[in-house]
């Protein structure tokens, strides 16, 4: 059995959990999600404390239980906490400038890029080479992040690009004539 799917789930006050034959949603204090489930997990709720169990003994059925119970996890964590990802832009005249729901990047192209955010994710600058985003929904936010960290990613001999503000890229030594 699934490792994940052993430990219980503690739910906050501030959270309500509704259970459906297919259907998982999580309401709380930064919003709404759910997720749709398959038939293989048995998701049984006691007051505040979730478990999750296999309803077959073959291999998808565990595997599918702890991914489900790592997937409601987020979400009760998601909307009782809520989820950061911060990136770092490196390079000369590289800047953001966030606009509502659009973020504006001058990235070294002859260009601006302006990336539009989906529902549910806010984006702050506090410098012009910081970008901090915020949402509930840890799927969406870790999507949005990738997106952007795409447009130019660290390259390796100057370490110019998008980042996210804990990756660490390692710098390749020049060549040598």
């Amino acid at each position: 059995m699934s490792r994940v799917a052993n430990n219980p789930i503690n739910v906050p006050d501030n959270v309500e959990i509704t259970i459906s034959n297919d259907l998982v949603s999580v309401k709380g204090p930064l919003g709404h999600l759910s997720q749709h489930l398959t038939g293989d997990v048995k998701i049984v709720q006691n007051e505040s404390i979730l478990t999750f169990a296999a309803t077959k003994e073959n291999k998808h059925s565990k595997a599918m239980s702890g991914t489900v119970r790592a997937l409601v996890n987020n979400m009760v964590e998601g909307v009782s906490k809520g989820f950061e990802k911060k990136l770092t832009l490196i390079g000369v005249g590289y800047k953001a400038a966030a606009q509502g729901n659009k973020i504006n990047l001058e990235l070294g192209f002859s260009h601006s890029i302006t990336h539009k955010l989906p529902d549910g994710i806010s984006a702050e600058t506090p410098t012009q080479t910081e970008i901090v985003l915020k949402s509930s929904n840890k799927q969406v936010i870790g999507q949005v992040a990738a997106e952007i960290r795409a447009y130019r990613p660290p390259e390796p001999y100057k370490g110019k690009g998008v980042r996210y503000s804990d990756e660490q890229v390692v710098i390749k030594e020049a060549k040598k004539a």
